[in-house]
Formats: C-alpha cells, structure tokens, sequence
C-alpha cells in the first residue's frame, strides 16, 4: 500500500470506483431484457443467455479468486474492466448482425468472467485495507455507504439507460463502453494494493492451484457453521434475484398495455431510490451494530418472500381487460419496497459474513459465497425462464416466492451458530 494511504482515501477510492463500474454497468439492466427479444431472441431463450452468464459466474469464481489473490485485487478489477468492455461491444454486434443466440450466450459467458474479476476482490481489497490502517469505524457504516452509492449510480444509470433505449435500444451497450474505459483510468491511477508481496502466479500451477484453493475453500465455508448456511442462502436467493431483476421489465410493460421503454428506466431508477432508503436505514436497523444480524436478515428474507408472491398473484389473478395505469402503478409499488429491502439486506449480511471468513482467505471465500449464488441463478433461470415460456411470468414471480422463503430458517442457524463462543476465526473459532 502506498504509504500516504489512510481511510478516508481508502473508502474515497472504494466509493469512487463503485460509482463509476455501477453507472457504467447499470446504464442496460433496465432494456437489456427488452434489448434482447428486440434481437429476435423468445423469452425463454433471453433466461438461457443471462443463465450462461450465471454459468460464466460460476465457472470462473475460483480461478479469477486465485488471480486476485496473486496478481492483486488491482489487477483483477483491470482485467473485469477490460473483458466487460469486450464483450459489451460483442452483445451490439450480435444484436445488429443478427447472429442468434449462441453468439449472445458466448459473449455473456465472457460478461460473467468479466464480473467474476470484479466481485470479491473490491470487497477484499477494502477490508484488508482498512485492517491495515487500522480503521475503527464499524464495517456495517462503511458497507451501507458503499450501498448508497451503488444504488445512487443505479438510479442515474437505470434512468439514462431508459431514455436511450427509447431512442435506439443499443445506444446503453455503447455508452457503456465509454464509462468502462473511464472506470479502467480511475482504478489505474488511484486503487493501491495493500499488500506489496504476494505469492507468485505460475501459470503450469494454475489449474492445480485453482483446483486447491476451490476444495480448500469449500471446505474451509462448508465446515464454518456460520458461513455453511450463508452459502445456501446465497444459492436459494440465486434462484430468484437475478431472474426477478430481468423479467420485470417485460412483465410490467404486459400490464401496462403499451411499449413505454422509457418507463423501465424510471422504475428501475425508483429500484435504486429504494435500495439508497434501505441503505440509510441499516444504522437504525442494526443500532450501529449492536443488534445481532442474523435475526434481522431472517426477517427481510419473510418480507421478501411475500412482496415477491404478491407480485406475482396481481398477474395471476387480474384479468387482461383490467390491465392499464392502476395495476402498473400497484406493481411498481411494491417493487420499490423490495428495493427497499435489498437496500437494506446488502450490508447488513457483508458486515455479518467478513468477521467470520480469515483474512488470506477473504477474496476466494466471497467468490465461492458469489459462486453459490451464481449456481441458484443459473439453474433458476433456466426453470423459471421455462416457466414463463410454457406459463406465464407472473406464474414464475409466484412460485419464487415460496423458494425465497427457504432463507428464514437458514438465517436462523447462522445466527445461532454466531452465538457459540469463539466462532469468529480471530478468537480461535473454525479454521
């Protein structure tokens, strides 16, 4: 680390960045479904790609873990940076060169590598970074702010992706591009490495470490009676979230009865509004900290159970002829307070998972929290891709609530498990 590194230039950097890579990504969630039925792709063959994306996810959690941990977590953001841009660029090509679905689903392989280099090495970097200062602010304050600013640059990339897709719906993927390279300039010149000296790469040693650190790492999270229910949480709401964030946009259009793109970038705007809401109330929540975290988590995955089966019986149960403005502003409505409540279970379980994962360790064990994520949202939206094919979306929404239930009992295990004593590693608990 460089030696004038102190915390406040280290949360500066952290949030800078964030802002920046979620505006830039951000800028095509809210046509990229419509993006894609736009290029000639059925509904259920939209889920097959965003489900080789989650493939993408979880095949290259690991090794792109190993190279964070070697290369450095710099150098890992550089190479997502660099693989996003590449295969955004390959997403417009496919779409104006008509090239089908297979072309689609190898460009969002290579979308999900790209991420992979990003997600575990940031959050790494800044914990063990401020561990080294010495920062003595609680990490939940840190996480929420970074949660702030995510959903802030959603709502401006949300909202700006809508309006240019109302122009022309590739015009998001190009700006994209833009924002990624500026992005690879900010991390360049202001993200330092906390550690100088890491173990070298040899890239004859790479698929058997990669493989080592996968069984070491699985091991090490499956036998944590803490982190062991957290990964099965992340693989049932995996089944979900990502699902749900794509097939809104198509399913509240339906009701509405008009194609107003530009209506999924203020929704999804709102989305964002609503996770910078849960964000701000997490110190509130949690009384700085001082409220166990697990009991709250198990009541937010209740919450979101319910909003989202909700949802999904509006479709079920109202009749085409009653489709228009009243129920679209209903199922808005409710979307929002499940922004609400993602704003709000982001932080809270990232302060909750670290303090029970060992430093060296850190950057794989988070991929390997992502990986379980990514497997839920692969298989879930191949089923509920299908399901709307065959069915109906709001059929899907529906039966994803009752999947989402499963995180109330495993929340509560996890919280009991944090209970025993020295079950922090730190303080001599499972290594």
């Amino acid at each position: 680390m460089a030696p004038t590194e102190t915390a406040r230039r280290i949360i500066g950097t952290y949030i800078g960045t964030s802002v920046l890579f979620t505006l830039s990504t951000s800028i095509i969630w809210a046509v990229n479904t419509l993006f894609l039925l736009n290029a000639g792709l059925t509904i259920f063959q939209v889920f097959l790609v965003n489900a080789a994306f989650s493939f993408g996810d979880v095949v290259f959690q690991v090794p792109t873990g190993v190279i964070a941990d070697t290369l450095g977590r710099k150098v890992s953001f550089l190479l997502s940076l660099g693989t996003l841009t590449l295969s955004t660029l390959a997403y417009v090509a496919a779409a104006q060169f008509h090239l089908g679905i297979w072309v689609f689903a190898a460009a969002s392989v290579f979308l999900g590598l790209g991420f992979t280099f990003y997600e575990g090495a940031v959050e790494a970097w800044l914990v063990d970074a401020l561990d080294r200062v010495g920062y003595a602010g609680t990490r939940e304050r840190v996480f929420a702010w970074g949660g702030m600013s995510f959903s802030g640059a959603m709502l401006v990339g949300t909202l700006s992706g809508g309006l240019l897709g109302q122009i022309d719906l590739s015009l998001p993927y190009v700006v994209r591009t833009a924002l990624l390279a500026m992005t690879f300039v900010l991390v360049f010149f202001f993200m330092h490495e906390v550690c100088e000296q890491r173990p070298p790469l040899q890239m004859r040693a790479f698929a058997e470490r990669s493989r080592r650190v996968f069984v070491d790492g699985v091991s090490y999270c499956l036998h944590n009676p803490v982190v062991r229910p957290l990964l099965f949480v992340s693989g049932v709401q995996g089944l979900f979230f990502i699902y749900g964030f794509y097939s809104w946009q198509r399913y509240f259009l339906d009701v509405l009865g008009r194609e107003a793109i530009w209506l999924t970038g203020v929704v999804s705007a709102l989305f964002g509004l609503a996770g910078i809401i849960g964000n701000a109330l997490v110190s509130r929540v949690t009384r700085n900290g001082t409220r166990p975290a697990a009991p709250i988590l198990a009541r937010i995955a209740v919450a979101q159970a319910a909003i989202v089966s909700v949802i999904g019986l509006i479709g079920v149960l109202l009749p085409k002829a009653d489709r228009g403005v009243v129920p679209f502003v209903v199922l808005v409505a409710l979307y929002v307070s499940f922004g609400v409540t993602f704003g709000l279970f982001r932080p809270i379980r990232q302060a909750f998972l670290n303090p029970y994962i060992r430093s060296e360790q850190r950057a794989t064990a988070l991929s390997i929290d992502t990986m379980f994520s990514d497997a839920g949202g692969t298989f879930g939206q191949m089923g509920l891709g299908y399901l709307s094919q065959v069915v109906s979306i709001p059929v899907a929404w529906t039966v994803s609530g009752a999947f989402l239930l499963a995180g109330y009992p495993l929340y509560r295990t996890a919280a009991k498990a944090a209970e025993r004593p020295g079950a922090k590693p730190d303080r001599g608990g499972p290594e």
